[in-house]
């Protein structure tokens, strides 16, 4: 392959991983689609008039068949799933890129595609987060122009309400984080409780490998009930052995190191500058790529 064709394609790779990531919510699985689609691109003729939309196309379509699999696979999943963590460093605060938007990558947003089909992700994402025309999406998936029209209605009404509009600035959102970890270390349940919204959720996924609540917990008083259970340091988790302040899918949140392996918690933040959400990951499945970070 000459050097024009790697040049088109190491182009996208990083807005094929982008969508991949968002379809599949898993940074292994984008990368496989990623490295699937560089395979089919080794083989595409070379009259090509469009690269980045054949490429567009070829990850799109690879990145339904894996959702499709896996989509059985979630149905079977021992307590709540959450996406794998996409995890940056404190510094990454993003760029002019409006697809690396934080509300496009929430753990919320990506919960909320769960609810969707794989035609109605593929055609939510293509339109309303990467910017492609109904015609372009239409021909990607091979379906008429007004029947994308409805995936994408239908889509909307069911995402519509699941992204986080910040009102606070990253800067608040970190000291937020860093007020929930101090009070968590000292077991400060009033602490804990006034950095709480009344209808804060907390969300831990352990896979069925790892210690993990078997529901979500909703509300204040229950998410405190569970965290004073946890015991943050010695106790329920194991002993945290050091711990890194980064962005996890776009809010603050921290990677720990515990005893029996690691896991990352984020913490979503509200227009009133309290926590609405935390997210932890304990499936080890999920946390791979974060090992020798």
């Amino acid at each position: 392959m000459d050097a024009v064709r790697i040049a088109e394609f190491e182009g996208e790779r990083p807005r094929l991983k982008r969508l991949a990531y968002r379809m599949l919510g898993s940074v292994a699985e984008a990368d496989d689609v990623v490295q699937e689609t560089w395979l089919r691109w080794t083989r595409a003729p070379d009259d090509v008039a469009d690269p980045a939309a054949w490429l567009v196309r070829a990850a799109t379509r690879l990145a339904i068949d894996h959702l499709r699999v896996a989509k059985a696979e979630r149905a079977a999943y021992r307590g709540p799933w959450l996406p794998e963590p996409l995890v940056e460093p404190l510094d990454a605060l993003g760029g002019g890129d409006p697809v690396e938007r934080a509300e496009d990558v929430s753990v919320a947003f990506l919960l909320a595609l769960e609810r969707l089909s794989p035609l109605e992700r593929a055609v939510f994402l293509l339109h309303d987060v990467f910017d492609e025309d109904y015609a372009a999406v239409a021909e990607t998936l091979g379906r008429t122009e007004a029947a994308v029209r409805q995936l994408a209605t239908r889509a909307r009404e069911h995402v519509q309400t699941a992204r986080p509009r910040f009102s606070i600035s990253a800067e608040k959102a970190v000291e937020l984080a860093q007020a929930f970890l101090a009070a968590s270390a000292r077991n400060d349940v009033s602490a804990l409780s006034a950095l709480l919204a009344e209808d804060a959720v907390l969300v831990s996924d352990g896979g069925g490998k790892r210690k993990a609540a078997l529901r979500v917990m909703v509300g204040r008083d229950d998410v405190l009930r569970l965290l004073e259970g946890l015991r943050w340091r010695g106790g329920g988790l194991g002993t945290i052995e050091w711990m890194s302040l980064v962005w996890i899918n776009g809010a603050p949140g921290l990677v720990l190191q515990f005893s029996d392996g690691p896991a990352t918690l984020a913490v979503e933040p509200d227009a009133d500058g309290r926590i609405s959400a935390i997210y932890l990951v304990r499936n080890p499945d999920k946390l791979g790529h974060l090992l020798g970070a």
